[in-house]
């Protein structure tokens, strides 16, 4: 009768999708185009903000962590593959993305900001943005968030951020709508005072989520948990700060 019950149990954990034991090793998925979130060195390592929360969370968890580079593409369907355990990319937590994968708390939240040439002038309406080329990092935030609001615009998608900033450089676009932080990193320092942030920080929750969370499978509610209380922790014993401090001069986890 023991053996029995003990079978159901498992099964039920296995349908459910719980794991039945706790979690030693979780493996990591991060862009590594994304700079000061992720970006590649020299030697091809990995770092930036979403490198260095990663080990945080893994060592407040007391779980070995294995950092994957992923393209952003591949992101959501190497999770669902199991190539991956979880996603630490600055990915929004959308109703849409829900629809399909589960989130943590969130761990930063960053207002998107168009970019443009220095003097260049914006209106947030499609009657404005007609002709007008936008390029967004492909199946982001930004990209949902310029094909329902400037239907008449020109969309250019691009596999990374640098690729569109490197455009909006050479005249190809007019604009670049990206998150601030990552603007300013990847653009507006390089540009000798080029290219400026303009209009105001995007944050309507319906395109651009409740802010970035840990990515992960349904079902997997024990690692889910594991990470939103690893995020509270490092918040309050001050190792989020020490990240923070070492890429922004701001709080970059937001309200």
């Amino acid at each position: 009768m023991k053996k029995l019950l003990l079978t159901v149990v498992m099964a039920s954990l296995m349908v459910t999708g719980v794991q039945a034991k706790p979690w030693k090793e979780v493996r990591v998925a991060i862009e590594g185009a994304y700079p000061p979130f992720s970006s590649v060195d020299e030697k091809g390592q990995l770092l930036g903000f979403d490198v260095d929360i990663t080990n945080a969370l893994c060592e407040q968890m007391k779980v070995k962590c294995t950092i994957v580079k992923q393209d952003w593409d591949g992101m959501i369907p190497g999770l669902m593959a199991r190539k991956f355990d979880a996603i630490i990319s600055t990915m929004d937590i959308t109703e849409e993305r829900k629809k399909s994968i589960d989130f943590s708390e969130k761990y930063q939240h960053v207002p998107a900001r168009f970019a443009a040439k220095k003097g260049a002038t914006l209106e947030l309406t499609d009657a404005f943005m007609k002709d007008k080329k936008i390029g967004v990092q492909r199946a982001t935030s930004m990209d949902t968030y310029v094909s329902d609001n400037f239907p008449h615009a020109t969309i250019k998608r691009y596999g990374t951020a640098d690729e569109a900033y490197l455009d909006l450089k050479s005249g190809r676009v007019d604009y670049v709508l990206a998150d601030a932080a990552s603007l300013i990193d990847g653009l507006v320092k390089k540009s000798n005072g080029e290219y400026s942030l303009i209009g105001p920080g995007l944050t309507e929750k319906k395109w651009f989520g409740e802010g970035a969370g840990v990515a992960l499978r349904k079902g997997d509610g024990d690692l889910k948990a594991m990470f939103s209380k690893a995020i509270k922790d490092i918040r309050a014993n001050g190792n989020y700060k020490k990240i923070n401090d070492k890429y922004f001069d701001f709080d970059v986890y937001g309200e």
